[in-house]
This record gives structure tokens, sequence and C-alpha cells, in this order.
């Protein structure tokens, strides 16, 4: 598979929802022992800022939430429900709390490892949710304030296959039953509507 040119950091110091949208379609990339593994970004949530009561910097500046404060293009790891890691990207300049998290990918890369890492499951749900892309893909904490814009990094993104907004659509972001509106309908969910790739409505499994 060729190798296609890395997504920089002023590629994520832009809006957030830009940076959302703009992912769709992009290739996530882990390297494992020397060899890559990931696939193409197909759903995407924003999050934006210590206004939006979804969002972790509704906290202000913890040391959970300092990743999210820095500087854009590195990784914000967290832990939740007790057994799932999710990897978010932070976006805009640097004290502009917001993040995207990656939701969905569509595997073409080291797809034994894949398989090894998700063991008994199907392979249309091995990464149909932002938990199961993490066990795919041995993400973890330790990656957690990680700068994907390093050379020969570990965890990067890469430009891909533009995908048109007719593929395109959005909606409310998953799994906020307790947050009050406006931001819990806030449109802020991007899915690429890609051919033989189902995108999942759960939070996890």
């Amino acid at each position: 598979m060729p190798i296609n040119p890395r997504l920089d950091r002023e590629f994520f110091a832009r809006p957030t929802l830009e940076v959302a949208r703009d992912l769709l379609g992009a290739r996530l990339v882990r390297v494992l022992n020397g060899r890559r593994v990931g696939g193409v970004i197909v759903e995407t949530e924003a999050y934006i800022g210590e206004e939006d009561l979804a969002c972790h910097a509704r906290a202000g500046r913890t040391p959970r939430t300092a990743v999210m404060y820095g500087a854009p293009g590195h990784a914000y790891v967290y832990f939740t429900y007790g057994k799932h890691w999710l990897l978010n990207f932070v976006t805009e300049p640097e004290g502009s709390p917001a993040a995207v998290l990656i939701r969905a990918l569509l595997p073409d890369e080291g797809l034994d490892l894949i398989a090894r890492r998700r063991a008994g499951q199907p392979v249309e749900h091995w990464t149909d949710g932002p938990g199961k892309i993490c066990q795919a893909l041995e993400i973890d904490g330790k990656l957690n304030g990680y700068d994907l814009c390093t050379r020969n990094g570990l965890l990067f993104l890469e430009q891909g296959k533009p995908i048109p907004e007719s593929s395109v659509t959005t909606g409310p972001r998953v799994g906020l039953n307790s947050v009050p509106e406006p931001w819990k309908s806030q449109p802020w969910r991007f899915q690429a509507n890609l051919p033989g790739h189902e995108i999942s409505q759960r939070v996890d499994e």
C-alpha cells in the first residue's frame, strides 16, 4: 500500500467542526513492532470548549483535560465506562480546549494483528466503535498526550481519499443522555457513508 503524506499541525489547528469533517477519509496509522496497522476514518464527533456541556473541558483545566488545552495535533486518550480507552485528536490553537473523537474506522492494514486483538468478533465489528478502535490498534493511556505530528512517530494521520459531501451525514453525538440542550442535539457527529460499511449507532459494546 502506498504511503500518503502525513497530516501536519496546521491541519489540526483549525476550527474543530472543520477538522472533524475533514478527518473523514483520512488514514489513522498505528505502528506496532515495526508494522503499520490502521485504516480509513469513517466516523467522528466534535467536542468544543468549556461551554460545550458534552465536552470534558466543561470542568475547566484539570489533570485529565490538560492535554486538550495544549497544542493541536496531540492525542487525548481517556478511559471510560470502566473498560474502554477512547482516542481523540486535539484541535484549535493552544489554550482553546477542543478535540475530535474517532468513532469508527474501516481497517485495511495489519488485518492479521487486528484479528488477533479482536478475536471472536465479526470482521464488520472490529472497529465500528471508539473503544473497539483502541483495542484493535493497541491504544491506551500511555499514548495520552502523544504528538501525532512527530517525525517517525508510532501514531499518526495520513491524507486519504476525500469523501464527497453527498456521502457525508451529520447528526447528534452518541450517548449524551444526561447532557442538557442545546448540546445534546448539536449535529456534531460526522459519518462517511461508504458502500459495504455499517456505522455503529451504539456508544460501544
